[in-house]
């Protein structure tokens, strides 16, 4: 029986090829199955962890016995519906199993109240000093211009 040198040749770069790429494949094959674990969110997982989070401002209100328009009111951001969504299933939960609510710790936001007032910068704190005490004002102006 003879074999040709060709013929083995052959073969073998067709087995040393196949083996590289079974190789290859089962070391690099897990690192890009594992992509997701970098922490790379995609537009889709976001919008979920978002309505997810909701859901649970939703429920959080509930069992500290906010009522749903305080809970919105507190958290502006959140999906409107998936707060009351989640309100809605811990309200269930609580009433089937005769669960007592929490007394929340943050007050009842005021019904007129307003955005607090925005933080006044150090050239708006001089001018408040300036109103206060005219003096003051005229001795820090002069320094200003001696400079």
């Amino acid at each position: 029986m003879s074999v040709s040198f060709h013929a083995l040749s052959s073969t073998w770069r067709s087995f040393t090829r196949r083996a590289g790429l079974l190789l290859l494949l089962s070391v690099f094959g897990p690192l890009l199955a594992a992509c997701d674990q970098l922490g790379i969110d995609t537009p889709q997982k976001a919008a979920e962890r978002q309505l997810a989070d909701a859901k649970a401002v939703g429920s959080a209100c509930r069992h500290a016995l906010r009522a749903i328009e305080d809970c919105y009111t507190l958290n502006p951001k959140a999906d409107k519906a998936s707060v009351f969504g989640g309100w809605r299933e811990m309200d269930e939960y609580m009433r089937e199993n005769k669960l007592e609510g929490v007394a929340p710790v943050v007050p009842r936001p005021a019904l007129g109240a307003s955005k607090p007032a925005p933080k006044k910068s150090a050239d708006d704190e001089e001018d408040a000093d300036a109103e206060e005490d005219p003096q003051a004002a005229k001795a820090g102006k002069g320094k200003a211009s001696g400079h």
